[in-house]
């Protein structure tokens, strides 16, 4: 055993859905950016001229569905994005879209927490959005549902609601990028591995949540995820 001079961090996982199904131990959280053509619309941005980008989340940014997430610091705009999420089971590297689902162990539904008056600001200003989305407690997420038992969904209705009110309602067939798409383009970049989880973008409607407001998301054949902003 390592002689470790401090405590090790504990280790992130997701639960598995189902009774005693155990827990997936997470690595990194990979996210795609304007993945949803009406999204990057609404943001300004024109869908079909950019291939798929990428950017991080700590692994240890999880919420687990039904904790509450704490409203972060430094921020007076927090938007939710409802997400569809992707569990890597298998050594990926420089892989074909037609092989990638092979490297899938599930999927998850997710909410990519964004402090958008810190990301606007470190758009405007050329620099990395880190501070923007990388924050703590950044990513609530549901249980995960192992794709032997859902299968690899291409489509299905993604929708979150906010105090009951739906705010985000799409379909994951609407993503540009497809998730073997997403998987074999990020596997150019770096080697995906067992335990990475990728967050492969959001539909339309994200806005901003307050203290106290109660966040539920579903996809339909997957997962759901719910939190309340404390």
């Amino acid at each position: 055993m390592p002689n470790y001079v401090i405590d090790p961090p504990a280790q992130p996982v997701v639960p598995v859905a189902g009774d005693d199904a155990g827990f997936f131990p997470v690595r990194r959280i990979f996210c795609v950016g304007r993945n949803y053509a009406e999204h990057a619309r609404e943001m300004g941005h024109d869908p079909s001229r950019e291939p798929p980008f990428f950017f991080t989340k700590p692994a240890d940014a999880l919420v687990i569905s039904g904790a509450d997430t704490p409203y972060p610091p430094a921020t007076r705009d927090l938007h939710h994005e409802i997400e569809l999420v992707v569990a890597i089971g298998r050594e990926a590297t420089g892989i074909d879209a037609g092989a990638a689902l092979d490297h899938v162990w599930g999927y998850a539904a997710g909410i990519d927490l964004t402090r958008r008056d810190l990301q606007g600001e470190a758009k405007k200003l050329g620099r990395p959005w880190d501070m923007a989305k990388g924050f703590d407690a950044s990513a609530p997420i549901g249980d995960l549902s192992p794709a032997s038992r859902i299968g690899h969904p291409a489509a299905g209705r993604i929708e979150l609601s906010v105090n009951g009110f739906s705010r985000q309602l799409g379909d994951i067939s609407g993503m540009i990028w497809s998730v073997p798409d997403a998987i074999a383009y990020l596997s150019g970049f770096v080697t995906l591995m067992p335990g990475d989880l990728i967050f492969t973008g959001t539909p339309s409607g994200v806005a901003a949540v307050n203290r106290g407001d109660r966040l539920e998301g579903t996809i339909d054949g997957v997962a759901s995820v719910g939190t309340t902003i404390a």
